[in-house]
């Protein structure tokens, strides 16, 4: 590879690498072009998924077809990126499988499971997580998350019985669309812990608990699933950790996913599996990772939620900025002035069903008609082709 060319691979194409993308093309790279303009870049695009989806509006969408239609919850990534010149990024659908970063490589498998080595001079790790049903997130292929929906679209219907475990956002928004949609049906959520919505207040879990009652929802607090087997006829056994079983028409799991870093060394993640980085630059903090960072829910910074993705972009680019810069001229390094990732702590809107719900802004309650307005009434979905053309980062 030549002195003068610079690589910038990403691995993941949703919000976070096609975010990253996006603020690379439009001002990293013309920032840094003004250094030295005999320097080439390019952005190299890596996700097993040919589309971008939609997973804020999950719980709505996985509900009916007729809420949040499945063309609406998806969109090709290509189409997001359809203002810059082709030799300025490459879109490889593939997977990351292997890594060398003494070679500054990294292997992934092709669809048709042949593999291909990528070079990289700055890697931007945006892997996110698989979940434990294709609904959450994109474990693999896009038709593999529209397949588990379209499941979900034939079973909820005609289900007598739903228990969703998990007692988290997505959890507690799929019981309130769910029960707010088949009101015949016995509705039932795990929490698995003490209470729905742990991260917040205890109020605002009273608050969301009271909302799924009124709407015919029983919340089961302290308790697991430990198997899960699939039946004749369709139906699903489930085993609890306190030996008890249960069979019901459609189970769905939202106990949260697992980061996609198993490709990456193990004293590179966390007890979490996340890859290790600093939470205020997104540079990775183990040795030998000059040049490399995460953002997005891979990334030991994150928190969990799409606020850590949007709010990490800007830090993230600023951080490469300065670095690719002093490989160029160490004293116009200074040129680039280092944004760092600031949390915002105790804030989440969970809508529970269509007509509101609950929330919190750094900590203090926000009513349902605001949750309504901000996420409930949408979830946002109409968003969708602006996220694809990174219009969050039109401004540096």
């Amino acid at each position: 590879m030549a002195s003068n060319h610079h690589e910038f691979l990403i691995l993941g194409a949703n919000f976070a690498g096609v975010g990253t993308a996006h603020y690379l093309l439009r001002h990293t790279i013309p920032a840094l072009l003004k250094l030295d303009a005999t320097r080439t870049y390019h952005v190299t695009l890596v996700s097993p998924s040919t589309h971008f989806f939609w997973k804020i509006g999950a719980p709505r969408t996985l509900a009916s077809p007729d809420l949040i239609p499945l063309s609406k919850a998806f969109g090709p990534i290509v189409d997001g990126f359809q203002e810059y010149s082709t030799d300025q990024y490459t879109i490889e659908t593939a997977a990351a499988v292997g890594f060398n970063p003494e070679q500054r490589t990294v292997t992934v498998e092709l669809p048709s499971k042949d593999t291909k080595t990528l070079h990289y001079s700055t890697l931007v790790i945006a892997t996110g997580t698989s979940s434990p049903s294709a609904v959450w997130t994109l474990n693999g292929s896009h038709e593999n998350t529209i397949n588990a929906m379209k499941e979900l679209h034939t079973t909820l219907p005609s289900a007598k019985t739903i228990l969703i475990a998990g007692g988290g956002p997505a959890g507690t928004e799929t019981a309130g669309e769910i029960a707010s949609l088949y009101p015949k049906a016995q509705t039932t959520i795990l929490s698995g812990t003490t209470r729905l919505l742990p991260r917040l207040s205890k109020a605002t879990s009273r608050d969301v608990q009271a909302r799924l009652n009124k709407l015919g929802v029983q919340v089961v607090n302290d308790l697991r699933v430990t198997s899960v087997k699939k039946i004749d006829g369709g139906a699903t056994e489930l085993a609890f950790d306190d030996g008890t079983t249960r069979t019901v028409d459609v189970y769905i799991d939202s106990t949260g996913g697992k980061p996609n870093t198993s490709f990456l060394p193990k004293d590179w993640l966390n007890e979490n599996g996340q890859v290790l980085n600093d939470d205020k630059t997104l540079r990775l903090t183990v040795p030998g990772s000059k040049g490399i960072y995460a953002i997005g829910d891979v990334g030991s910074y994150s928190h969990g939620g799409i606020m850590d993705v949007n709010d990490g972009v800007a830090p993230l680019c600023s951080s490469i900025a300065i670095d690719v810069a002093k490989t160029i001229d160490p004293a116009k390094a200074g040129e680039f002035k280092q944004r760092n990732f600031k949390w915002i702590p105790n804030t989440q809107f969970v809508p529970t069903g269509p007509k509101g719900g609950v929330g919190q802004v750094f900590g203090w309650r926000v009513p349902s008609l605001m949750v309504w307005a901000f996420k409930s009434r949408t979830f946002l979905v109409e968003k969708l082709p602006g996220a694809m053309k990174g219009e969050g980062y039109i401004k540096a």
